[in-house]
């Protein structure tokens, strides 16, 4: 799993600075890993291996999951060089 998610690593510009951020980028991966992804061994995913699915996902699957709610609104802007009251 640390080969495989670069964000264990803190090495490069990715890793996760929030933990919010870090669960989310782990659950992509169990998810591509165990549906998407066709292992040499079992040559089917693990998914199918286990009959929870019957072809592989593919990655609009997986965005097509994801619920699209409004974005939210923002404040407003402090301008800079002028000072707040």
């Amino acid at each position: 799993m640390r080969m495989g998610i670069r964000r264990f690593t803190r090495l490069t510009n990715a890793f996760s600075k929030k933990m919010e951020n870090h669960i989310y980028a782990q659950a992509l991966h169990f998810v591509y890993y165990n549906f998407v992804r066709i292992h040499k061994t079992l040559r089917v995913t693990p998914a199918m291996e286990a009959k929870l699915i019957t072809k592989p996902m593919t990655i609009e699957d997986i965005v097509n999951l994801i619920p699209i709610d409004e974005p939210k609104k923002r404040g407003q802007y402090k301008k800079i060089g002028q000072p707040t009251e």
